[in-house]
Formats: structure tokens, sequence, C-alpha cells
């Protein structure tokens, strides 16, 4: 794994899995985390391509298919930059959140836990750490 930090971008790259997909995966979850801010212009695909020395058409693969989720526009002439739509993001985290916790609950499922299990797990642990955490 290397990491290369491009703006305020932070990669971390991991040749297990498609280019694209990491750049797509780190990118949703920097703008989830409000990493990046809304309106901000993201780093040209040229420029990210460069510095993190892979095919262009991979970053325009990965910005394409952010394009599609609503989380980035491109603006003629000014380049790509993130929604400036707090309902966009919030619809995203929301998505992301539901898809963790499918994750967990398979996760947990597969261990034998049952929902009871899952359930008394999870509450002792938000007991133990003092409630949720902002």
């Amino acid at each position: 794994m290397t990491g290369q930090q491009v703006g305020s971008l932070r990669f971390q790259i991991d040749f297990s899995q498609p280019l694209y997909e990491q750049i797509l995966d780190q990118v949703r979850s920097s703008i989830a985390k409000g990493e990046i801010g809304l309106g901000d212009k993201m780093p040209s695909v040229r420029e990210l391509a460069q510095e993190l020395r892979m095919n262009p058409n991979t970053v325009m693969r990965a910005y394409q298919e952010l394009e599609r989720d609503g989380l980035t526009e491109k603006r003629r002439g000014q380049g790509t930059y993130v929604t400036s739509s707090p309902e966009r993001v919030q619809t995203f985290r929301t998505e992301l959140a539901s898809r963790y916790i499918e994750a967990f609950l398979t996760q947990m499922e597969s261990l034998g836990l049952s929902w009871n299990d899952i359930e008394q797990y999870v509450q002792g642990k938000t007991d133990k750490e003092g409630g949720s955490q902002s």
C-alpha cells in the first residue's frame, strides 16, 4: 500500500483492488466526512493521474462515476467541483451508513451471532464508549 497527498485529498493505494474503485471510494468517503467541502474544486484528471502515477483513463472513470452519483459536477472551462448540495451529500452519507451497517450485520451473522446477541453487543459497546460519538 502506498500513500499520496493531492491537494486536500489523501490516497492510500492498494494494488489488490481496482485503482478507479479506490479513487472513487476514497473521494466518496472524504466528501461524506466533510474532508472535502461543498463546492470545492477537485484536482484535474491529468493532475491526479500524474500525482498518483496512473493512466488518466482510470481517474476519468472514477470522476464519471462521482458525477453520476451527483457528488461532483463539471463546470465548462473550470473543471470538476464537489456538489454544492448539502442535501445530496446527506443522502449519500445515509446510503453509505446503510451499506456499512449491512456489511457489519452480514459479518456478525456469519459468526453465528443472533440478532439479540448483536443488539446486546452494540448496546454494551455504546454504553462502554459513553454513548454516541460526534
